[in-house]
């Protein structure tokens, strides 16, 4: 995995006061709490996978037991898929 930085300018001193008080609370860093801020908007806990949101669809339509849901759990690819790149 290609590690990347980013840099944002412009940051109010509210939020980013904020920020640091949050770290201190979680005792991270300001970089890392950063990080972590942006990972769980990126990847909420609670949103729906298309994998799993279809098999649920195929099991409540009759087409699926729960066997095959599983053979196909096991079966499914789970790395994540690389970003574009227009370079």
């Amino acid at each position: 995995m290609k590690i990347r930085s980013i840099t944002v300018r412009n940051i109010p001193e509210e939020v980013h006061r904020a920020i640091r008080v949050r770290a201190a609370m979680h005792g991270h860093s300001t970089e890392a709490e950063v990080r972590s801020i942006l990972e769980q908007a990126a990847k909420p806990e609670g949103r729906v996978k298309l994998g799993s949101l279809l098999t649920s669809i195929a099991r409540e339509a009759g087409g699926l037991t729960d066997a095959e849901a599983e053979s196909i759990n096991q079966l499914r690819d789970k790395t994540p898929a690389k970003p574009m790149d227009f370079e």
